[in-house]
């Protein structure tokens, strides 16, 4: 397991930021940026053990369910135990992540939990007709323009939104039932409900296993000498394709100045992500 008086190696993964959503700088976190990290993480040691940690306010309910089947999936296959550490921040797509662990522990301070899903975007119809816009809009599908910001809303749009999303929500309480069987406690209708709560409440409820850091509940399962060793996701965003392609032309680097606006659009929902939970 460990040669020359080392100690043993705990592979630890890094799962930080939105899930699903791209900023300027960094691409938001997707399989296609984990795949290559938790297969290496899975092959590194010997060590029946790896170590997730997780910072992320959510996002991409796909990209999450992608990332925690890959984890579960390899855990099994490679016969080894999942720990999650939750830093700041694991919250809706992030607690949907820290179930993938067997055990998950947290931070006092930690926010945990958001089990929910919500759908959010603006109304500009009357700012439109205040300005003699006049929208036009030609489709082929009668509800192929439903939720247009730009147009009244209508019940039937409503209705099949809050539709879709019990039915995301669902898949969400199931995952978090299955995995934390016989753990939870709590009223569905508090747990299930959309809050979050401190580490100490988390604990309490059976969102979590316990309130600790990685080093050392890495230190008290498998001895002081216990080395960490961080395997990096892969980088994308603006800086990752600065590094991949030093020699590539300006405009292949910024992909244009639309492809630029679509990244700052991004930065603030993902910044709207974050400041749900005050950070």
């Amino acid at each position: 397991m460990w040669f020359f008086g080392q100690g043993p190696v705990v592979p630890v993964l890094r799962f930080s930021g939105p899930i699903g959503m791209s900023t300027p700088l960094r691409s938001g976190l997707s399989i296609a940026h984990a795949a290559a990290a938790l297969d290496k993480a899975f092959e590194l040691s010997k060590t029946p053990a790896v170590a997730i940690l997780i910072n992320s306010p959510g996002g991409s309910p796909v990209q999450s369910s992608l990332i925690f089947r890959r984890v579960r999936q390899l855990a099994e296959e490679k016969k080894k135990k999942v720990y999650v550490f939750c830093e700041d921040v694991a919250a809706s797509g992030g607690y949907y992540l820290a179930v993938a662990g067997d055990e998950i522990y947290a931070d006092a301070s930690s926010i945990i939990g958001s089990i929910g899903v919500i759908f959010s975007g603006f109304g500009f119809d009357k700012a439109i007709a205040k300005l003699g816009v006049e929208r036009r809009v030609y489709t082929a599908g009668t509800n192929k323009d439903a939720l247009d910001p730009f147009r009244p809303e209508r019940q039937e749009d409503i209705d099949r939104i809050k539709s879709v999303q019990r039915d995301v929500h669902d898949v969400f309480i199931g995952i978090v039932k299955e995995r934390r069987a016989g753990r939870l406690r709590g009223p569905d209708a508090e747990l299930f409900s959309g809050a979050f709560w401190s580490g100490p409440k988390a604990l309490e409820f059976g969102l979590i296993d316990g309130i600790s850091d990685v080093r050392s509940k890495m230190r008290e399962l498998f001895g002081a000498k216990v080395r960490l060793k961080v395997v990096p996701l892969d980088k994308g965003g603006l800086l990752g394709r600065l590094r991949r392609s030093s020699s590539a032309g300006y405009e292949e680097l910024t992909g244009g100045r639309l492809a630029f606006a679509e990244e700052l659009i991004s930065a603030v929902e993902a910044r709207a992500l974050w400041s749900r939970f005050g950070l």
